[in-house]
């Protein structure tokens, strides 16, 4: 069958189930739009509008290869949200060698390591221009979340995936300087002051990977990583975190890791991980992001290669509230760009069949990371006191 005629029919059914829900149940009719996606370029495509217009579609994460300059960023967000204003805009912008902008002013944040090498030095006097010591660290972290946020949110970004709560042991490539240090209650403080500047911003925020990536050497975007510590283990050291701050964030996104002793399956597609634990024995009640399905990491489960769909259907069932898929829309990616089409229309399918269901708390979820006030102009951020005096703090 012709895939537009199959996208078609597909479509006519849901919007038959709609509407007789519509009909007959309209106080019970629910709506989640779980879907993370990406686009090609540095504007919006024909094909880019009719995915994102999709009422699965919750949303898009940006990439460098989005980014021209400022003018261009701002204009491609408010052409987004001219499209729809529920959809949030994504991207990792967290410092150091995962900052997705850093040219045409946009300032050059430093790598969350220096946050805690900071945080080791001997206190400075208060009299000393010299920033060191946990209070100034604190301090450095609070002007760095509102300086990344502000930065942002000026352009129209919603929400950046950070902060990293994951523990520096010296042996994982991937996390590396981009954690905060290896004590976890320093993690945790520091995190917490970097979230209350992305929150003075007005900007949501992410804390990443639970329940703890930096234990494991191996990366998740090639490779399986396998931790085989006890839950009580890790519960003492690395998702610490996640207990101190489950008042705090907003939204956790799992890792791509099997913790073999608490279950077969990756903390990503694990209800014990995130039903069990993170929400009911750690308390975190915000939204739960999948990591990127297209990882190496996410497509397999217990043996067994995922494909796309099926990667988002056991994410989604596991207890993600939403799902990513990154790197999918170019022409030269692994599906030639079929994927997200293949994921918006077997989750149609697998809605109007009843092989997954929509969750009204999920969609609260999202919702709830949109800003709620009007960001600061760019040309008036340049000037603003607080911003100026954040800079300072900047390392």
């Amino acid at each position: 069958m012709d895939q537009r005629l199959q996208r078609m029919m597909l479509a006519s059914c849901a919007l038959y189930y709609m509407w007789r829900a519509l009909r007959f149940n309209f106080n019970t009719m629910t709506f989640h739009a779980p879907l993370i996606i990406d686009i090609a370029g540095i504007q919006l495509t024909a094909i880019d509008r009719r995915r994102l217009k999709n009422p699965l579609v919750g949303g898009l994460i940006l990439f460098g290869r989005n980014w021209q300059d400022r003018a261009q960023l701002t204009a491609l967000c408010a052409e987004i949200k001219k499209l729809r204003a529920d959809l949030l805009i994504a991207v990792d912008h967290e410092g150091g060698r995962v900052q997705r902008f850093k040219t045409d002013g946009f300032t050059h944040l430093p790598p969350m390591r220096a946050l805690g090498e900071m945080w080791l030095q001997p206190a400075a006097v208060a009299t000393s221009l010299k920033k060191a010591g946990p209070l100034d660290a604190t301090n450095a972290a609070t002007a760095t979340g509102y300086v990344l946020g502000a930065e942002l949110r000026a352009c129209g970004v919603d929400l950046s995936f950070a902060p990293v709560l994951d523990l520096d042991y010296g042996e994982s490539s991937v996390i590396g300087d981009r954690s905060l240090g290896r004590d976890p209650r320093v993690v945790s403080l520091l995190a917490k002051s970097l979230m209350a500047g992305l929150q003075q911003s007005g900007m949501a925020h992410c804390g990443k990977h639970f329940p703890g990536h930096g234990f494991v050497k191996a990366d998740s975007h090639v490779a399986i990583p396998v931790d085989k510590r006890s839950l009580k283990a890790i519960l003492a050291d690395d998702a610490a975190p996640y207990r101190w701050l489950s008042t705090s964030l907003t939204s956790v996104m799992p890792a791509h890791v099997i913790y073999p002793k608490v279950d077969t399956r990756p903390a990503g597609f694990s209800s014990v991980w995130l039903n069990d634990i993170l929400r009911g024995q750690l308390g975190f009640t915000g939204a739960v992001f999948s990591d990127d399905l297209s990882m190496a990491g996410a497509r397999v489960l217990e043996g067994q290669p995922l494909s796309y769909l099926q990667a988002t259907l056991a994410a989604l069932q596991a207890g993600c509230d939403m799902v990513l898929l990154c790197n999918q829309s170019v022409a030269t990616s692994e599906s030639g760009g079929k994927a997200i089409d293949q994921v918006i229309d077997g989750l149609t399918e697998a809605q109007v069949r009843g092989q997954w269901q929509p969750l009204e708390a999920s969609e609260q979820r999202r919702l709830a990371l949109l800003p709620t006030a009007p960001a600061v102009p760019w040309d008036d951020l340049m000037v603003q006191v607080r911003y100026m005096q954040a800079l300072d703090w900047i390392a």
